[in-house]
């Protein structure tokens, strides 16, 4: 979610807006209602990245009350013609000052930090803490290193071989196959070690960290997603 961020564009939001909760996807969601359920206290939300809509609209579904903020007007366009009723909110420069200290007991990061780069992403996350009302809790759902280096129900890496060399910090390339735009997405690799030192970095610690698989028995043609996990979700607290 940097000012370059390759979604920042029509055309990929466009595209972008047709994804659907299935194939890979699907394993990104499928436990956010009982991780939710078990760590979070309140129902004011805060959905960071939010490009088109997709993550705030479940967690309104979910009985939440949701302010969704992006970088990209492109993205919140779409967002607010779909669902005109939620709270959309652009965020230049990932400026949050707009929002009071405490004013939030979620903040949900559903694959914004793939695309932020690492010197970034602990100021946000520090600006992130500081909006959360004790005993917040966010949800940082990202990319799995090993997703760049496997092929996948929703993705394919075999393009970029160099992918398997990168290092944290390194751009990473992947094309999404669930949608029309077959352009490479460019992401930030970025290891769980580094997360970690981002998360001390920023005040906070990691109190879950989820790794979901596929059982198999779902009505998805699974690649890699029963054997390596794709996603990895973090749940985030005040460091203590």
């Amino acid at each position: 979610m940097n000012s370059v961020n390759c979604y920042d564009d029509a055309n990929r939001a466009s595209a972008y807006a047709t994804l659907e909760f299935a194939n890979t996807y699907y394993l990104a969601f499928r436990d956010l209602p009982n991780l939710l359920s078990a760590h979070v206290t309140g129902l004011r939300a805060l959905d960071f990245g939010r490009g088109t809509g997709r993550s705030t609209r479940v967690l309104r579904k979910l009985g939440f009350k949701v302010t969704g903020i992006d970088i990209s007007e492109d993205m919140l366009r779409i967002a607010r013609t779909t669902d005109p009723s939620g709270d959309y909110r652009l965020v230049p420069g990932d400026n949050l000052n707009q929002f009071a200290a405490g004013s939030f007991d979620l903040v949900l990061c559903a694959f914004p930090f793939d695309n932020i780069p690492g010197g970034t992403k602990a100021r946000i996350f520090r600006d992130l803490r500081r909006l959360l009302a004790p005993p917040g809790t966010i949800i940082n759902l990202v990319s799995s290193p090993e997703i760049y280096t496997h092929e996948w129900a929703s993705f394919t890496t075999k393009d970029f071989p160099e992918n398997a060399v990168a290092r944290s910090g390194d751009v990473v390339r992947i094309v999404v196959t669930d949608h029309r735009d077959r352009r490479p997405v460019e992401d930030v690799l970025w290891t769980d070690e580094s997360y970690r030192a981002v998360y001390r970095e920023a005040g906070l610690e990691a109190v879950q960290v989820f790794e979901p698989l596929a059982k198999g028995d779902e009505s998805y043609s699974w690649v890699s997603e029963t054997k390596i996990a794709p996603w990895v979700i973090y749940v985030l607290r005040r460091a203590t």
